[in-house]
């Protein structure tokens, strides 16, 4: 007779190597990375740390003087003959860009604390919609009832990532708001709706699969545009897809570790399981964890505006004014 712990036994080393198979990719980016730090190294640039200088951070540049901040915070100085941006070439030298590579970001607080939030957010939105049609099963809803909830997901997942593009677009050239901020807002308006569904209440699963569709595009519009500015576009397409990681990662054990366990403790060995207690406690978890997200979010925010407001902000205004 097999026993579940022996099916738990026999599922560790499937569980390990297909970890193994998902950072596979990994091996091959640091190896490549390494290689572009020793080139880094050994090029005719000079490379300077951050100013420390509160006097200097306090002050607001424009024009010119951005672009001069801009060097610091880039990190890069160029060398004699270099004439550096000019009108011609000024999409080369985009604010924000400290063009580190995956090792020297990875070593950073602020890529951390963006993994952490995609994490959360990107986790429990996918754990929602790989779950929604059994919370509906659970609340009494028709095959065709849920069927047509992951359909509408597609449709509130884009609109999540277009509207977030553009309010954060538009609030960065208008007040210089850093876009981390507007992940915090959509990481603490996701655990609304994380609550929403909990409540069980008629028409809560509609209600707020909305608000968890929407923050999930939302999430997929924003980090990419974050991560350029802040770690730089050499090696974005990099950085990105390793950020990005963070959304299995937080699925599976958003997913499976809590969902999938909670409703089968719930279910008391029957295959199904009826009722707001079988997905209540799950759906609260989620709401922790996304306000969670929220905080890392916010602490990433607090990191970076004034980065935002003293170089990527007037850079934008100097690049579009007339």
């Amino acid at each position: 007779m097999v026993t579940s712990d022996d099916v738990t036994i026999a599922q560790i080393p499937t569980f390990v190597i297909l970890l193994l198979l998902l950072v596979s990719p990994l091996v091959v980016v640091i190896e490549r990375q390494s290689r572009d730090s020793m080139s880094l190294e050994a090029s005719s640039y000079e490379r300077i740390h951050l100013t420390d200088d509160t006097e200097a951070l306090d002050k607001t540049y424009t024009g010119a003087e951005a672009e001069k901040v801009y060097l610091k915070y880039d990190h890069v100085v160029p060398s004699e003959g270099d004439p550096g941006p000019s009108n011609h070439n000024r999409e080369s030298w985009l604010p924000g860009a400290e063009n580190l590579n995956l090792l020297q970001a990875m070593g950073t607080i602020d890529f951390w604390l963006l993994f952490l939030a995609m994490a959360c957010g990107m986790g429990s939105g996918l754990a929602t919609v790989n779950n929604i049609s059994q919370v509906g099963g659970s609340l009494g809803y028709t095959s065709v009832q849920t069927s047509t909830l992951v359909s509408l997901w597609s449709i509130w997942n884009f609109l999540g990532r277009f509207g977030a593009g553009y309010v954060s677009d538009f609030f960065l050239r208008l007040r210089g708001y850093p876009r981390p901020l507007f992940i915090a807002i959509t990481l603490g308006t996701m655990s609304v709706g994380h609550a929403v569904i909990a409540s069980g209440l008629p028409g809560s699963l509609y209600a707020g699969s909305v608000v968890v569709g929407v923050c999930y595009g939302s999430q997929w519009s924003l980090m990419p545009t974050i991560t350029s500015e802040i770690f730089g576009i050499t090696h974005m397409g990099t950085i990105f897809n390793t950020v990005a990681v963070a959304s299995p990662i937080g699925s599976y054990i958003l997913s499976v570790r809590v969902v999938g366990y909670i409703y089968d403790l719930e279910a008391s060995g029957e295959s199904t399981c009826t009722g707001t207690h079988c997905f209540m406690l799950s759906f609260l978890i989620m709401m922790c964890v996304t306000i969670f997200g929220s905080a890392s979010s916010l602490a990433l925010y607090y990191r970076t505006r004034r980065f935002y407001r003293q170089v990527v902000f007037e850079t934008l205004r100097s690049v579009t004014a007339p």
